[in-house]
């Protein structure tokens, strides 16, 4: 036993590494990696196992990695004015959908479609991903991320997060930075 939980665990590690495949199970990655890979930035994969009956991803995720829930960012999709906007803030609050429009210049914003969040960015609920995404969409990154060294978001599927500077996911998803986040 103790044999086959040391392969998982260097198989793992090997899956995880940005230099050998970027952190998924088929080659070459997620989209995400994969677009961190190409840009030559420096990030950490962590692997988590998915409870599909967890009530919350983003908290899941943090709980998993004894991560504090400030530093665990969730990406969420919302329509502004009618554009799809996607909004990174930490999983420990919520999205203030007032403050995300204002930050983009609009009047209005709602939760946008599920269906249609995973159609546009290629990933799926509760894995989607701000980098790597299939159409890029305007980004707006809560400013609370700036307090920390890194930060860690999802890296294009459930129980898989990459760990970056905020600055770097800022500059690669072209975000706005805002106090877009509640507690």
């Amino acid at each position: 036993m103790a044999k086959k939980a040391k392969k998982q665990q260097e198989r793992g590690a090997r899956e995880a590494h940005p230099k050998k495949g970027g952190g998924g199970r088929r080659a070459g990655g997620t989209p995400a990696t994969v677009a961190l890979t190409s840009a030559g930035v420096e990030y950490t994969v962590h692997a988590y196992d998915h409870d599909p009956s967890h009530p919350s991803y983003g908290e899941e995720a943090a709980e998993a990695m004894g991560v504090s829930p400030d530093r665990v960012f969730k990406t969420l999709v919302a329509d502004v004015d009618g554009t799809l906007t996607v909004a990174v803030v930490p999983v420990a609050g919520s999205l203030d959908l007032k403050a995300l429009a204002a930050a983009v210049g609009g009047k209005r914003a709602a939760m946008a479609d599920p269906a249609l969040a995973e159609r546009t960015t290629g990933y799926v609920r509760g894995g989607i991903s701000p980098l790597g995404q299939r159409r890029r969409l305007p980004t707006v990154l809560d400013d609370s991320a700036t307090a920390h060294a890194t930060v860690r978001v999802s890296a294009g599927r459930r129980g898989l997060e990459v760990e970056l500077s905020p600055a770097d996911l800022a500059g690669l998803t072209n975000a706005v930075l805002a106090p877009i986040g509640r507690s």
